[in-house]
């Protein structure tokens, strides 16, 4: 399990490089081909995307919880909920989150907030009902561990990039539109002005293709992350491989789900769709999820 963690870590510093190397080749671009004073632009861009942010990374745990119905859970309607969480968080050294009901049938869960201390669990109804103690805590394990590895903190920045790459491939695009003129072109740049020129056409075009790719890539690399540091914290990681089996065969989606809040939860709140939709999701195929815990037990 140590392992597996090891090697998401990697993996998702390596892919939050690529999209580093992305705005760095995209701000050079821009400043070749239009000269220094566009590059003002590109901080603009940069900045718009930082500022619109803050606003999710400040206020995005409040936003995400009330687009998804959640209720604040008092201690006494559900001691047994609360005595779960308040034992695995004992275990993790974490402090206790606020614990959220979101009145629904569906198998799902969620964690939100910038860090541990300013953290909440929300738990659907029909996780409740229908798991096991042992599932459920595999679940609430899950979300813990999102809480313990920062991972909300860690999309933010994600975020940051893709939208930054958004913007900048935007105004590149609009320029080249409505008439903008090259530096190169004043300097008599010839062959290699056309070579940056289209070189940051193309780069303009996919990069924000790209860069969602990396998003989903990193959302799905964070929940089999989360997947091993869960298991790691109940040390029994059928109990996680089960939970997730009884969501993949119910496939019941949540009646709030939201493209913008779905990369929080446990399971897509879509519910499964087809193979080739795997590529853009935010959730690794879940059969791929219980197969690498249950070799985590193998292995054990």
């Amino acid at each position: 399990m140590y392992s597996q963690i090891a090697s998401n870590k990697r993996n998702s510093v390596l892919l939050i490089t690529v999209f580093i190397v992305l705005i760095i080749a995209l701000g050079y671009i821009f400043d070749q081909i239009y000269g220094q004073g566009s590059y003002g632009g590109v901080v603009l861009a940069v900045l718009f995307s930082l500022g619109m942010t803050s606003v999710s990374y400040f206020a995005g745990d409040k936003i995400a919880l009330a687009t998804s119905g959640a209720k604040l859970m008092e201690h006494d309607a559900n001691k047994y909920v609360y005595h779960l969480v308040e034992n695995l968080c004992i275990t993790a050294g974490l402090p206790a989150p606020k614990i959220y009901l979101i009145e629904d049938a569906s198998i799902n869960a969620f964690a939100t907030g910038r860090k541990p201390e300013l953290s909440s669990i929300a738990i659907t109804r029909g996780a409740i009902d229908k798991l096991t103690n042992e599932e459920l805590e595999g679940v609430i394990a899950h979300e813990l561990s999102h809480v313990q590895n920062y991972d909300i903190r860690f999309m933010t920045l994600v975020a940051v990039m893709v939208g930054a790459i958004a913007i900048m491939s935007d105004i590149f695009m609009r320029t080249r539109i409505f008439g903008g003129r090259r530096s190169n072109d004043r300097e008599g740049g010839g062959q290699l002005g056309l070579i940056l020129l289209i070189v940051g056409i193309i780069l303009a075009i996919l990069s924000p293709l790209i860069a969602e790719l990396i998003k989903l890539a990193i959302s799905r690399r964070r929940e089999y992350l989360a997947d091993a540091s869960g298991s790691l914290l109940t040390r029994y990681p059928e109990g996680l491989a089960s939970a997730l089996e009884k969501i993949a065969m119910e496939n019941q989606p949540l009646r709030t789900a939201s493209k913008a809040t779905a990369h929080l939860f446990i399971a897509s709140p879509f519910g499964s769709g087809k193979k080739f939709a795997n590529l853009f999701s935010t959730h690794p195929p879940i059969e791929e999820r219980i197969k690498r815990l249950r070799d985590l037990l193998g292995q054990a």
